[in-house]
C-alpha cells in the first residue's frame, strides 16, 4: 500500500485558509440548504451551515479505483479547518448554489487531485448526522455519491491533500484500525457500496 505525499511534500507547515474557504481563498464559500428530499430550500455560508447542530446542506462524495479495484484515498492536509489530518474518500466536498453535484463532483476532484475520471456514475443519495469530535462542526448533509475509474496519475494539491494511497479492502481494514479517518466515510462508503461492485467487479472484494 505505497502511501505519496502530495506534491512530494508534506503539510506540517501548511497554513489554514479562513473558515468556510476553499484552501487558498479568502472569499466565503455558499452552499445549498436542502430539506429532507434533497429539494433546495436556499442558501448558507459554508462554516455557518456546519455549526452545531448543523443545517442540512447538499454535499457530494466521489470513489475512484485504478484498473485493480484498488480504492483512492486522500489524506486531508492539515492546514484545513475541517477534519484536517484524516484519511477519507477520493474527494468530496459541496456544490456551488445552482451547481449540478456531478458538475461539481468532477471540479473538484481535478482541483484536488489534478486528474480526471476515466468513468464517473452516480451511486445514489444519503442523508447523515456526523458531529466531529476533533473540531465541534457538524456534517449535516445530503450527499451525492458517485463511484468510477481513474487511469491518469493524480498530482494532489498539498494545501488540500497530505498524502494519497491506493487501497484493497484488506488494505483498508488495516488502515481503519490504526489511523483517523473522517466521521463521514463509512457511512459514505457503505451507501455506494453497490455501484462500487458494478464498476470494480466481484473479484475486487468491495
Amino acid at each position: 500500500m505505497p502511501i505519496t505525499p502530495a506534491n512530494g511534500r508534506t503539510t506540517d507547515t501548511a497554513r489554514p485558509s479562513a473558515p468556510g474557504a476553499e484552501a487558498g481563498s479568502t472569499e466565503p464559500i455558499m452552499l445549498e440548504l436542502v430539506d429532507e428530499d434533497g429539494v433546495t430550500i436556499g442558501t448558507a455560508e459554508k462554516l455557518s451551515a456546519h455549526l452545531a447542530p448543523g443545517r442540512l446542506h447538499r454535499a457530494f462524495s466521489v470513489f475512484l479505483f485504478d484498473d485493480d479495484g484498488r480504492l483512492l484515498l486522500q489524506r486531508r492536509a492539515l492546514g484545513k479547518y475541517h477534519s484536517p489530518g484524516v484519511w477519507s474518500n477520493t474527494c468530496c466536498g459541496h456544490p456551488y448554489p445552482g451547481e449540478p453535484p456531478f458538475v461539481a463532483a468532477t471540479r473538484r476532484t481535478a482541483e484536488e487531485l489534478g486528474v480526471a475520471p476515466a468513468l464517473l456514475r452516480e451511486a445514489g443519495t444519503v442523508r447523515y448526522n456526523h458531529p466531529d469530535p476533533a473540531s465541534g462542526l457538524v456534517e449535516q448533509e445530503y450527499n451525492h455519491l458517485f463511484a468510477g475509474l481513474v487511469r491518469g496519475k493524480p498530482e494532489p494539491d498539498p494545501e488540500e491533500i497530505g498524502e494519497i494511497a491506493f487501497v484493497s479492502p484488506e488494505e483498508l481494514a488495516g488502515l481503519l484500525e490504526g489511523n483517523p479517518f473522517s466521521a463521514w466515510f463509512l457511512t459514505v462508503l457503505d451507501a455506494a457500496r453497490p455501484a462500487i461492485r458494478e464498476i470494480t467487479g466481484s473479484a475486487a472484494g468491495w
